[in-house]
Formats: structure tokens, sequence, C-alpha cells
């Protein structure tokens, strides 16, 4: 069946977008306003798309009001944010601070949360989380619906027991554990439940078919 996105509401192509474009990892963005109160809350319009600088990006929608979330206003103010990922240990912690609190209330409090220091920006990063990517602002890309953030990573952060050799920098990335966001309004997948497909050198697909 064919569902043309110019002839149907934004919000049905939502509905058909989320549902099918899946597991989708969760930014789970602290940020911090010009007063120094911390926000954090999940995004799953997320993932990477440089190597050369990082580049995340992340895409804010508004409040229903149409202004700015917490999020947005604070990293269009400050111009960093940590990207936290979230392991299956963290999942109900982050459901939390999906939690619309007022801006004055502390996310990462209510949720048990350990707010650490950051090496290279102002904003904390989350201690329970077992990656953590410091950011700058590299780019705002604004949209009929959402701002796309696009920030330059300058740093991540590895919970120990999760680097492999930090010499030829290798993660363990199963023991991340870390999830995705699935369907619906509050399905997650976790990347425990893995395949492996290596790729097919030309040479050799090429042997294949002689």
């Amino acid at each position: 069946m064919l569902f043309d996105f110019d002839q149907i509401p934004h919000r049905e192509a939502y509905k058909l977008t989320v549902a099918s474009i899946v597991p989708r990892p969760v930014a789970w963005v602290v940020s911090q306003d010009r007063d120094g109160r911390i926000n954090a809350a999940p995004y799953s319009f997320f993932n990477v798309f440089s190597d050369n600088p990082v580049i995340v990006a992340i895409g804010c929608s508004p409040k229903p009001s149409g202004s700015p979330k917490d999020t947005l206003a604070n990293i269009e103010s400050t111009g960093q944010f940590v990207v936290n990922l979230v392991s299956y240990p963290t999942a109900q912690a982050m459901n939390v601070t999906a939690i619309d609190f007022p801006a004055e209330v502390d996310e990462l409090q209510e949720a048990g949360l350990t707010a650490v220091p950051s090496s290279r920006v102002r904003v904390p990063r989350i201690a329970e989380s077992p990656v953590a990517l410091e950011c700058e602002v590299f780019q705002f890309v604004p949209t009929r619906g959402h701002v796309i953030v696009l920030g330059r990573v300058l740093a991540m952060e590895v919970r120990d027991d999760c680097v492999l050799d930090a010499a030829k920098y290798y993660l363990d990335t199963p023991k991340l554990d870390l999830v995705g966001r699935m369907h619906g309004a509050g399905w997650y997948g976790r990347t425990t439940d893995r395949v492996e497909i290596p790729r097919i050198p030309l040479a050799d697909w090429e042997a294949r078919k002689g």
C-alpha cells in the first residue's frame, strides 16, 4: 500500500515513520540553562551522521504551545549538551525523565540519577549511563515541525568495564546493553538479540558467480 506523505496529515506520516523505522537509538540529552539549572530528556529522533568530525543529530519537537522545549532552549542558549546512551538497567529512569516536569524541576534528581562533571563541556553527564557524548552545537536545521540539532562530539566517556582495548579503541558493545526505541507509545528493543552478517568483498562475490 502506498502512503503519499504530501496527501496525508503530518501526524499520520509520523505514525507510519515511527512504526517502521526501528529500532532507533535514544539520545538521553542533558542540557543546562544559563543559570545552571539542569534538564534531562530522551529523544528518539537521533543518530550519528558523520565521522570527521563526528556529528550527531537530534530532532527536537516544540511544546504544544509552539514554544521550544527546555532541551532546545538550553542548547540554543549555551551551545552545549551531552548525549547519554540508554542501557537496559537505566531504561526505567530514562522514562521518568520523559515526564513533562516544570522547567525548575531537576529530572535527574526525580529519577534518582547522578550528575557528574563532563570533561570538555560545562553540562554534566549521567554517571549511570555507559556512554556519554559531550557535544557543542554544529548547526541548527529548522523544519516545519522540529528543529534538528547537529552536534559536534568533542569527547566520549565510556564506562571502564565496557572498554575491551583502549589502545585499539575497541569497545565491548554487547556489554553496553543499550536499548532502542520501537513502535507505539512505550515500546523499546534491546540490543542483546544480534545476528552477524559479514560484508562480502567484491572478489569473493565474483568468485561465487563464477
